[in-house]
């Protein structure tokens, strides 16, 4: 008879999870809170747009592919993508707009005709990346900084070794003035500290590992949308027998003599497991499901800062835009000022940084013919109690006037629908703790070891996956995440 495996949580990682474990002839059963699966990576539909509401940048598809390869099956025939000749658009407050190519040579040449860099600058930038990558790729993203096997290899040994040249010992922005001359290339590296919700200012130059995973093994879109990546991996992992159970959040986890025995479901009471993997924000995890158990709780978790949260507006556009292409940034003319009030402040700058996505510049049935579907994101703190209903009102004048500015056109007048997303939201919405993207913050040197382990060290068969703990946010670690909590259960 096969070990049963209950997985809380639908999120990316939990799905990961579900098909690692019936690939290694676990039972298992995912419960959900909400009707539907993916967590952050889901979709609205919206008047006839179609808006991927979370995530929007792909890289590291093997990742995925992995998952299929791993079920014996051929990716391509599920799950197919393209990659990014242009990997993003930027647009400087004095008019510049630079490309960013997929390819090192033809952006070096797009900056040092458009910034007061050469390009060797930009290519010696990304050498480093590329090192802080090949030194941390196998300790810090791959496997568990918690167990004793990890430091027990010649890779490990070898990365150990060269600790000292990931630049752990200043911040990214201290790093960036010194790899660039000109502002605007460092307002552009700076921005990297962003992906996983820190402050370039505070987060150490470590995290200049970023545009090597952008630049390198490029940027990707997956056809018909980044919720693509939820509805395929959801698919595969029901081929191979996982079942999910969606409304049906779970009230606690259930723990007797120090080892793991199931959950109890609002639906089905007490249902048994062998194991128990929780891809809820670890702080959740503990604070709710295992409330009646205090003394687990790590003290750090109620102290460490939280990452940032978006705000973010989805709007169907009555227009199209030759100017604009799938990822776009609007900076801000003072980047430090933007942190210090999404940092000190706690609120949001006048002139904040803008994320536009539009995915109907790939996917032309995302939007009615003639029209696009903007995804418009800008940084905001987490949620701590703010006049969130003042901000947003604020914010969303701000981010019109801004936009409009740049692209010549009255946008408030070409909105025909509108939702949006906040922190408390997101809280709400993915049980992100103050609607936190990424759980913690990483700014500072020592934030890589102080994430949440993968394995409860109290606990007999209680694992952890998702964004909120080891290796961190985003899509990659999230999916690394749960590799690494397969390897763990599988040895």
């Amino acid at each position: 008879m096969s070990k049963k495996a209950i997985i809380i949580g639908a999120g990316i990682a939990g799905i990961a999870t579900s098909i690692r474990l019936a690939v290694q002839g676990f039972s298992v059963e995912v419960f959900e809170a909400n009707s539907y699966p993916g967590g952050k990576l889901a979709e609205i539909t919206l008047d006839g747009f179609r808006f991927d509401a979370g995530p929007s940048l792909f890289t590291m598809p093997q990742y995925v592919d992995e998952l299929f390869e791993l079920a014996g099956e051929k990716p391509d025939a599920s799950f197919t993508y393209q990659k990014l000749a242009l990997v993003c658009r930027y647009f400087y407050p004095d008019g510049t707009s630079l490309d960013a190519s997929n390819n090192e040579a033809v952006f070096a040449e797009e900056i040092s005709r458009k910034t007061k860099d050469q390009p060797e600058t930009i290519k010696s930038y990304l050498k480093n990346s590329s090192r802080i990558y090949q030194i941390t790729n196998h300790v810090f993203l791959e496997k568990s900084l918690h167990r004793l096997s990890t430091y027990l290899n010649f890779k490990t040994l070898r990365s150990v070794l060269q600790l000292p040249q990931i630049d752990a010992f200043r911040s990214m922005h201290q790093a960036n003035h010194a790899f660039f001359t000109d502002e605007k290339m460092v307002q552009y590296a700076d921005r990297f500290a962003t992906y996983n919700g820190s402050n370039p200012f505070k987060a150490p130059a470590t995290l200049n590992v970023i545009p090597h995973l952008e630049q390198h093994f490029g940027a990707y879109f997956p056809d018909g949308g980044m919720y693509q990546i939820t509805l395929s991996l959801v698919a595969l992992a029901e081929r191979l027998g996982v079942k999910f159970h969606y409304n049906s959040p779970v009230e606690k986890i259930v723990i007797e003599r120090n080892e793991v025995k199931g959950v109890k479901s609002e639906e089905r009471g007490f249902v048994p497991a062998d194991v128990v993997i929780s891809n809820a924000d670890v702080y959740f995890t503990y604070k709710k499901l295992l409330a009646d158990h205090p003394k687990l709780l790590p003290k750090r978790i109620l102290k460490q800062e939280r990452s940032s949260s978006a705000l973010i507006f989805y709007w169907g556009i009555n227009k199209a835009f030759p100017q604009l292409d799938l990822h776009n940034i609007f900076f801000s003319s003072d980047y430090r000022q933007e942190f210090e009030h999404i940092w000190k402040q706690k609120n949001i700058s006048p002139d904040p940084t803008i994320y536009l996505n539009i995915s109907s510049k790939y996917e032309a049935k995302d939007a009615p013919q003639g029209c696009e579907n903007w995804f418009t994101m800008i940084n905001v703190p987490s949620n701590q109690g703010q006049d969130w209903d003042k901000l947003i009102t604020e914010a969303r004048e701000n981010i019109i006037q801004k936009l409009s500015k740049a692209l010549g056109e009255d946008i408030d007048k070409l909105i025909v629908c509108e939702n949006i997303l906040d922190p408390r939201s997101i809280e709400n919405k993915t049980s992100s703790y103050q609607g936190s993207l990424y759980g913690t913050s990483s700014n500072s040197q020592f934030a890589a070891f102080l994430r949440h382990a993968n394995k409860s060290s109290k606990i007999k068969n209680l694992f952890f996956c998702g964004g909120s703990v080891h290796p961190g946010g985003g899509i990659p670690l999230a999916l690394l995440s749960a590799k690494i909590v397969g390897d763990w259960i599988k040895n």
